[in-house]
């Protein structure tokens, strides 16, 4: 089978919106490729290693691809809804440079499993590990390990932003807390806070997608039992109601614990007061995926909801807030 594959190089400051307007557009995959430049750090503290090698890609770009069916899409249209839409962006002040969209036809074999080959197993914390299922390895005294096969669903620890939440997770969770996952993706985050010591996890996407990768995910670590996996819309699933009584039988009791939310800077501002409801007095929120420059308007949402923030992470140019919820 042959898939149309759709390159758009554009900033890194831009890859999760157009991410999402390419899986809003069913893409079928979406790849990402951010530089790897000589001028570019990598962290190797915790032991890791980079199996991808340094690619030629300018400091601060990014290429992001799409692929979709040669048989269901038509490339064309998909390629002309794309301008208007990142063009946008600059409203919303998401820089995403002197963009690319070019096209190509691939043979399934070509994208569907050749990323494989980079994903490695990844220390990203002091405790926790990611491992791909494919992959062996022998963990060590005390480390606890992630396996994931991240499918088509955001979130393999490879990104900032994931490994931020890890990290910041790591610090935050002291063991029996209650946590809400806020766009789960593949599920990661949530695994990760039981492997911490959460009690259990009420992990939410919009996507489909991300729904069933999370729930097979949570399965490969044997923790389909702590982890309930839900679509939702943010936290509407807290808010749906059937003759006054809740719609979906939660796992969790709201109040909880943590909410942690690993997405864009511009939702995290929509429903700040849906998380400090959701938290009880004391409760902690994480918010990461927020991009440098919107670091001021996350902390002035956060604090104009109640919020203290009493720590903030930062990996290259991504941040992530701890906030507390006054007792």
């Amino acid at each position: 089978m042959k898939w149309h594959e759709i390159t758009i190089k554009s900033t890194e400051e831009a890859i999760e919106m157009i991410s999402n307007f390419l899986h809003e557009m069913d893409a079928d995959g979406v790849s990402i490729e951010e530089s790897g430049t000589l001028n570019k750090p990598r962290d190797t503290s915790l032991g890791q290693w980079y199996e991808h090698p340094l690619n030629d890609i300018p400091e601060g770009q990014a290429v992001i691809k799409g692929y979709f069916s040669e048989l269901d899409s038509d490339v064309d249209a998909l390629v002309a809804a794309l301008p208007p839409r990142i063009d946008e962006l600059r409203d919303f002040d998401i820089d995403p440079g002197d963009y690319t969209i070019t096209t190509a036809l691939v043979d399934e074999e070509d994208w569907a499993n050749a990323w494989k080959q980079y994903f490695k197993p990844i220390r990203v914390s002091e405790r926790l590990t990611i491992k791909p299922t494919w992959e062996d390895y022998a963990p060590s005294p005390g480390e606890r390990i992630i396996e994931l096969d991240p499918g088509m669903a955001f979130g393999t620890g490879t990104h900032p932003t994931t490994a931020l939440c890890l990290r910041t997770l790591e610090s935050v969770i002291k063991g029996d807390e209650e946590v809400i996952d806020v766009g789960t993706g593949s599920g990661i985050l949530a695994i990760g806070a039981m492997l911490l010591g959460a009690r259990r996890v009420l992990a939410l996407d919009l996507d489909p997608i991300a729904v069933t990768s999370a729930a097979e995910n949570s399965r490969l670590n044997n923790l389909q039992d702590d982890i309930q996996v839900h679509l939702s819309d943010l936290l509407g699933v807290l808010n749906s109601r059937e003759d006054g009584e809740a719609a979906v039988p939660l796992n969790v009791t709201v109040p909880v614990d943590v909410v942690v939310a690993n997405i864009l800077a511009e939702i995290i501002l929509l429903f700040i007061d849906d998380v400090y409801a959701a938290l009880k007095p004391g409760g902690t929120y994480i918010a990461s995926g927020i991009f440098k420059n919107k670091e001021e308007a996350v902390e002035q949402g956060l604090e104009a909801a109640g919020f203290k923030i009493v720590d903030r992470q930062r990996d290259q140019d991504w941040i992530a807030f701890v906030a507390k919820k006054p007792e």
